[in-house]
Formats: C-alpha cells, structure tokens, sequence
C-alpha cells in the first residue's frame, strides 16, 4: 500500500496537481489537509474519476479541511473534532484489513510562542495534549495504524535550514518537540521517513512562499509526517518526499510525502 499525504492548499484550486499527482506516483491512499472547502463543493466526481472512489472528506469554508482519499474501501465514522472547536482538522479510517488510518491537521500556532499571549499557539499545545490523551488510552489494544498529516512541527535538529535560528521560531520550539514527543511515546509510532532516513541527513517538507527563491534558498521544515505503529515497521518498504512538487506551476508550499507497505 503506497500512502501519499500532502497539505494541498486549497484542493480546488490545485485539482489538476492532485490528479498529476494520482497519475504519476499511483498512491493507494491520499491523506490532504488544507482542503479549504466545503463538503458540497469538494470536487469528488473528478477525484473518483481518477479511481479514488472512496472518499472521506471533513471540509470546511476557506480554512482548514482534511480528506482521506482512496482505491481500497474503508469504513468512515465520521470526522472527530478537538478542543471545542469543529475546525475539521482531523479524519480517520478503517481498511478492511483492520489498519486505522489518522489523517491531521494540527494548528499552526500563530507566530509568538508563548501561551500567555498567543490564543493560537495555546490552542497548538492543547491540540497535542487531547489527541495525545485519546492515543495513550489506546495503548495495547492491538490495532495497526498509520498516522499522517501536516502536524506543524518539524522535530529534529536537521528537520530545519538551522536548528540554532529557528529555536524560537513556531514550530520547532523546544515546548512543541516535547509535546510531539510525548504523542510519539503513546503508542511507540515509528516515524516512517527516518526509518530509513538518518536523522543526521536534512530533510525538509515545506517551504516558504515569501523566499524569492525557495530552491536556491533551501530554508525549508519537515513539517509534514507518516508514523506507523510498531506491528507495521517490518512492512516499511520505501519512502519519498517529492520537492520537485514545489517546483510545478501555481504550487502549494508543502510537498507530498510518501511511504509504501508491503
């Protein structure tokens, strides 16, 4: 199973990268947050028409927006709201080899990382500390699972262009790395990329729209990730982050990242 996650930016406006995407690369599975559309105007006829026929989509109007996409059925549930907002930013799956699959969007933070000041990076922080709650409670059960999405957090010291400069930069503060790690420990998740990558390599998923020149630049974050529980590491088979995507026309600042299981 090839599982695909890319925060799309707008999955109207970037339709055609979407269906490039599917074309070239065959995911099994497409895990798209940022959708920033509603339900009745998510563009489901053309995304089955490219064999994706099973959908589970939580959208919403401008903002926001999961979707899982797929070739293999699944059971859908429902999408599964946080903090006491219905901000869809998260929606799950069940295949019918019994493998659950979370498809996130966790809240960018804002810019200033305190708290006390900042609604947006408090509301970041209690993100982590419900579903890391719900996760924990989970542990033993026996179910294999995938975790995916844009989790707004690049975690290592070469998951960024500098460790020393974005220190205190949203999204790789030491207060988000030790929630990110608190969330990892819940069900011992396996980050799928650094199994096969060192953690010593620079590896990035994002960057910026205000670089003149993002390639030249390099200054990008791994901020979006594929975990997996441990009964699946032995069927990591490859992976890819495919920067090149950044490159196409009218491109999102993310990149999709892939991983295949046998």
């Amino acid at each position: 199973m090839r599982v695909a996650t890319w925060n799309i930016n707008s999955v109207r406006l970037r339709l055609p990268l979407l269906l490039r995407l599917m074309e070239e690369q065959q995911p099994d599975v497409i895990c798209l947050q940022e959708i920033k559309a509603e339900n009745g105007v998510f563009p489901g006829e053309a995304i089955a028409a490219a064999g994706y026929t099973h959908q589970a989509v939580a959208g919403m109007k401008s903002y926001n927006g999961v979707a899982i996409l797929s070739r293999r059925p699944f059971a859908f549930t429902g999408p599964r709201h946080w903090c006491g907002k219905e901000d869809c930013r998260h929606v799950s799956v069940t295949f019918e080899d019994g493998i659950e699959l979370h498809n996130f969007y966790i809240p960018a933070g804002g810019d200033i990382p305190d708290p006390a000041v900042n609604e947006k990076f408090a509301h970041k922080l209690q993100f982590l500390q419900e579903i890391t709650a719900w996760f924990q409670a989970m542990k033993g059960d026996g179910t294999r699972r995938i975790l995916v999405g844009d989790l707004n957090i690049a975690p290592l010291e070469h998951d960024v262009w500098s460790h020393k400069q974005l220190l205190d930069v949203v999204s790789h503060t030491p207060i988000e790395v030790a929630h990110m790690a608190k969330l990892r420990e819940t069900l011992d998740w396996v980050d799928a990329v650094r199994h096969f990558v060192p953690e010593t390599e620079k590896l990035y998923s994002w960057w910026s729209y205000r670089a003149k020149d993002w390639e030249a630049s390099d200054r990008g974050r791994r901020l979006d990730h594929i975990w997996v529980t441990p009964e699946l590491k032995p069927a990591l088979q490859n992976w890819q982050i495919l920067k090149p995507v950044r490159g196409w026309e009218k491109a999102s600042d993310h990149v999709p990242v892939l991983v295949d299981l046998a």
